[in-house]
């Protein structure tokens, strides 16, 4: 590409769509983001709209275009990461709404957890595709959800004409291909993409869905992340402010952006030793090897769903920035922090910790809709404990810093029980809203004995999406591509003066789950 030519970069989270405008070497010029509307119509039902998604892509895109000074023709290339929730279409490809309203409410969200019972089920079988998830089916994958869909609304299911992850929608919405992403389609489908294998026809079987690759519209095979899906249809290329030479690339989920963000260029150095840590409303922890480790409780292995010849592995947990606004949200005494909330108890809870335990007594178990990862257990919920008759103000200020340490010791979980199947984790890669918060950073190295490397790129969920929008011109060398790119990084350390007081809260936070993390 010439210098005068732009790629384009879509991240659509559980709040907000973002756009960012990258030149050919992986630098941001600008960045523009546009909210997201949520609907609760019922207890473990979280749906969102395509309508409104693709207003808030196409605002978000043409702000970051603007502020960005560059040229609708300058764009030749973009691709997308995106939470992996479920947008279902009608017969004639309009939004088939889940819920009445003034927005047709057609996305099932990730965290929705109405399929919990489905999700069991499909454990049950101990089917094959089982061997590629841990082990245990999440109520947050896709099958679970359309199982539900089948038995609790089947005048609904029997409209459905196409039904596909959200950032494989947006590629349809783009181009009008129907294919898909290998990163979306194994990871949530239970799709395998190993030659001889592909989707498990007696699994869909034993689960009474062998009609949903018909009705879902999936393809019997899965595109590499970063090769060219299509053009811009003329219609999407003028919602979006840009034009029909523009190029759209095979995208991804957004956690592996992220790590293909801040580790992809990694890979070639002791890959074993790494994880990238994603952390926001959730957190991702994704490794990949060069060969497949199955590890019990983790996602995985997803051949190809970070890049061509690694396997990755995904462990998570459900709610971690959620959690601490949740908390927020729940004792008065947050308002006294001011605007900046989580800045200001950051400040506060660092200054406390130079003097020992801002809290020795105070716990959380922070999976308050269920433990992803290591124990894959939907059921479990949240637990605040050794709170005293402090001030409303005081007991908030010991919750939260219980909370934040007790999500890093959820890390450290996840670690060891990766390192007990094939990784040496050592080293963290942290990109999200956790790598902008000093206090976070502080805990993830000295919470877990693991180096924290901080990439300098402002976005790396972005500059991940950028890479797959620069592999589309390149081959689909996705790898290749990441390892060219070099933003500065630095790394900090795990203060060893914190040792002790980690490994008692570590030891007390386990006690939480009663000796199933031992």
């Amino acid at each position: 590409m010439s210098h005068q030519e732009h790629v384009l970069g879509i991240d659509i989270g559980t709040g907000s769509a973002r756009a960012g405008i990258f030149t050919p070497d992986g630098v941001m010029l600008a960045e523009a983001k546009t909210p997201i509307a949520m609907h609760r119509p019922a207890e473990h039902h979280v749906e969102q709209s395509s309508t409104d998604i693709w207003r808030a892509v196409c605002s978000a895109t043409r702000r970051a275009r603007e502020a960005a000074g560059v040229t609708s023709d300058s764009i030749t290339s973009m691709s997308v990461s995106a939470t992996c929730s479920l947008v279902l279409l009608d017969q004639q490809d309009k939004p088939l709404a889940l819920s009445p309203g003034d927005e047709a409410w057609n996305i099932i969200v990730w965290m929705d957890h109405r399929a919990t019972l489905e999700a069991a089920e499909c454990t049950a079988t101990k089917g094959a595709p089982l061997r590629n998830l841990g082990g245990v089916m999440s109520p947050e994958m896709q099958m679970p959800k359309l199982m539900w869909l089948k038995r609790h609304r089947p005048e609904l299911y029997a409209q459905i004409g196409y039904a596909g992850d959200l950032g494989d929608w947006l590629g349809f919405k783009c181009t009008g291909s129907l294919e898909r992403s290998v990163c979306m389609l194994s990871c949530k489908w239970t799709f395998d993409p190993r030659p001889g294998h592909g989707w498990d026809h007696a699994f869909l079987k034993q689960i009474d869905m062998q009609d949903v690759l018909e009705c879902a519209r999936l393809p019997e095979q899965a595109l590499p992340v970063g090769v060219a899906l299509g053009q811009l249809t003329e219609e999407a290329a003028d919602d979006l402010g840009l034009t029909t030479r523009c190029t759209f690339a095979v995208g991804m989920i957004d956690a592996y952006a992220g790590a293909l963000g801040t580790l992809g260029r990694s890979l070639a150095d002791a890959p074993e030793r790494r994880l990238a840590v994603i952390g926001g409303t959730s957190t991702c922890h994704i490794g990949a090897l060069p060969v497949r480790r199955e590890v019990p409780g983790v996602w995985g292995p997803y051949p190809g769903a970070l890049c061509n010849g690694f396997v990755a592995n995904e462990g998570g947990q459900s709610i971690t920035g959620a959690l601490l606004d949740h908390l927020a949200a729940l004792f008065s005494a947050s308002s006294e922090f001011g605007d900046d909330l989580h800045g200001a108890l950051s400040d506060l809870l660092l200054e406390r910790l130079a003097a020992g335990d801002p809290a020795p007594d105070t716990h959380v178990c922070p999976d308050f809709i269920g433990n992803r990862s290591p124990l894959a257990d939907p059921k479990i919920r949240g637990t605040i404990t050794g709170l005293t008759l402090d001030t409303p103000r005081e007991s908030f200020i010991k919750v939260y810093w219980a909370a934040a340490t007790s999500l890093v010791y959820g890390t450290r979980a996840i670690i060891e029980r990766m390192n007990a199947h094939g990784y040496a984790i050592d080293t963290l890669h942290l990109s999200g809203g956790h790598g902008r918060s000093a206090l976070l950073r502080k805990l993830y190295a000295d919470g877990t004995g693991c180096q924290v490397v901080l990439a300098d790129a402002p976005e790396p969920v972005l500059l991940g999406v950028a890479v797959a929008a620069l592999a589309a011109q390149a081959n689909g060398e996705v790898l290749s591509v990441a390892s060219g790119l070099s933003p500065g990084e630095q790394t900090l350390a795990p203060d060893q003066a914190m040792q002790a007081l980690h490994t008692a809260r570590y030891a007390a936070f386990k006690k939480l789950y009663e000796g199933r993390l031992d």
